[in-house]
């Protein structure tokens, strides 16, 4: 049972751990990054924050399909984390079923554009981020659980649109 889904370019971090895991109840973690699958190292440093008695894994988009959809985590109430929208809208395509995403920080880089006050997004992630949307999916955007849930896929979709009003 997926208790959340994130996209956060930064995957595991204090927010992560200080925050949401001490506000739901999760027995896994699963990092969904083709890139960090392949750094043992990054995987490490990850892990190493993460509480002893939950699961963690890290894994490319591909092979977390398929463990997902395959049911590896039927019996687990699970977090999904990514660095981008990209990858949920590549689960969401592969069958994996998700109600809504939590959209928690995607930081300044080149090339993007201030969405929300902590959504910076390209064309790709606003393709992405309107994909989800548009299968069903709530999309909202709040750091920490308490924090109020702030509608992101009517941000998104307003900037899809062209129109420049931004918060």
């Amino acid at each position: 049972m997926i208790i959340l889904a994130r996209v956060d370019d930064r995957l595991i971090h204090g927010q992560i751990v200080q925050g949401w895991l001490k506000s739901i109840s999760i027995d896994a973690i699963l990092v969904i990054s083709d890139e960090a699958a392949k750094d043992p190292s990054w995987q490490l440093l990850m892990g190493i924050a993460v509480p002893p008695n939950i699961e963690f894994k890290v894994d490319s988009a591909e092979h977390a399909s398929l463990s997902i959809l395959n049911g590896e985590y039927d019996e687990k109430k699970l977090l999904l984390l990514a660095d981008s929208p990209s990858v949920f809208l590549y689960l969401l395509k592969k069958g994996v079923v998700l109600d809504s995403l939590n959209v928690g920080g995607m930081h300044y880089a080149a090339g993007k554009k201030k969405i929300l006050f902590n959504i910076y997004a390209d064309e790709q992630d606003i393709s992405d981020l309107t994909g989800i949307a548009d299968m069903g999916v709530k999309i909202d955007n709040r750091l920490l659980p308490n924090d109020e849930k702030i509608d992101a896929a009517f941000f998104i979709k307003k900037y899809a649109g062209g129109s420049n009003e931004k918060n």
